[in-house]
């Protein structure tokens, strides 16, 4: 004969096991989420940063990693944090299949178990108090929809002459010591790495499918952060600048080139007519595009007469004209980018049919 404490250990042995594949919906206060491709060379890194958190007794959190397509071992690196990880902060992991940075993130919002979500790149290293000074920011400001960090580079090798004319390209970002609102009308925003957005605010108006997707292995189009940050922004919710949420954004020397640099140049500016469209009104729309056309034709001819011959020698004044050529043509570039993928759907459709 069973006696009921034998009984009931058994139904707890069942229901640890049952757990393991079918995980319980438990309500956290705030959730990590490291979208990562190809990172397992520094995955290590964000995560150990992330075990030696303070003052996080005071909040139940989560970690989530999103595995969007790498071919390397991340899945491994992640399998091996999971079986030394503390039982009180879950690390799980998920699989986003389609490619680009837009895509990892919804995944991480539809997996996320609190309200609050952070967002770390898997080259950004969080201070020991990001994440409680993230979540006490957020019970400060509930209007705030999304919380930018402090970020500051770590760079393998010298920056090249003036790179602080075009250090906010690559994530950086000194807005000084004090807590600051972006207000809409200044038209600036702050990159996605170690943003904080409220979960809510991000279900609610951020579309399932963004207009950019973010850089993949085949394109540097960027702009995927400023359009869902933009969603959220037009529909009342605050963007903030904390900056006792500090991070370190680790930069190699490959991303401080010429040749890299310059391409991110472009595909920043490629994708402006996208989010320049979206902040302001859908009826000024025709009315602002014209005035854009002539500032970025304004801004190549001032940068041409300022800087001369350096737009060609100078690897940061030729970065900043690629920038502004790149906003030039951006319409043309975004317009006939939407009808080639309308005519792919269209072919994928008929094939299907």
């Amino acid at each position: 004969m069973i006696s009921v404490l034998e009984h009931c250990d058994r139904l707890v042995g069942l229901r640890h096991t049952f757990s393991r594949f079918f995980p319980e919906k438990v309500n956290l206060d705030f959730s990590v989420a490291i979208p990562t491709y190809n990172g397992a060379q520094r995955l290590a890194r964000v995560l150990e940063s992330l075990r030696w958190q303070l003052n996080t007794h005071e909040l139940s959190w989560e970690v989530i990693v999103i595995d969007n397509n790498s071919t390397d071992d991340t899945a491994s690196i992640v399998q091996h944090y999971q079986r030394q990880w503390s039982p009180q902060v879950p690390l799980r992991y998920g699989v986003e299949s389609k490619q680009g940075a837009a895509y990892a993130r919804q995944k991480a919002i539809q997996m996320a178990r609190s309200p609050i979500v952070g967002f770390l790149d898997d080259d950004t290293l969080p201070d020991m108090t990001w994440i409680v000074s993230a979540y006490r920011f957020a019970q400060k400001h509930p209007q705030a929809g999304v919380i930018a960090s402090r970020i500051r580079g770590n760079f393998e090798t010298t920056p090249p002459k003036n790179f602080e004319r075009i250090a906010s390209l690559l994530a950086l970002t000194e807005r000084g010591s004090r807590p600051l609102l972006y207000a809409p009308q200044h038209k600036v925003i702050p990159p996605s790495a170690g943003m904080v957005v409220r979960r809510r605010a991000w279900l609610d108006h951020v579309p399932q499918e963004l207009v950019l997707t973010g850089r993949t292995s085949t394109s540097m189009l960027t702009g995927e952060d400023t359009e869902s940050i933009l969603h959220m922004q037009r529909a009342g919710w605050e963007v903030w600048y904390n900056p006792k949420m500090r991070l370190q954004h680790q930069i190699p020397s490959s991303r401080l080139t010429r040749q890299y640099l310059r391409k991110l140049c472009c595909g920043i500016g490629l994708s402006r007519y996208r989010t320049r469209m979206l902040s302001v009104a859908p009826w000024q729309r025709p009315l602002m595009m014209p005035l854009y056309v002539a500032n970025d034709v304004r801004k190549i001819l001032r940068h041409c007469f300022r800087y001369r011959q350096d737009v060609i020698y100078d690897d940061v004044a030729a970065c900043e004209l690629t920038l502004y050529i790149a906003s030039l043509i951006s319409p043309c570039f975004m317009v006939q980018r939407g009808i080639k993928q309308r005519l792919e759907k269209i072919g994928i459709t008929q094939l299907n049919g």
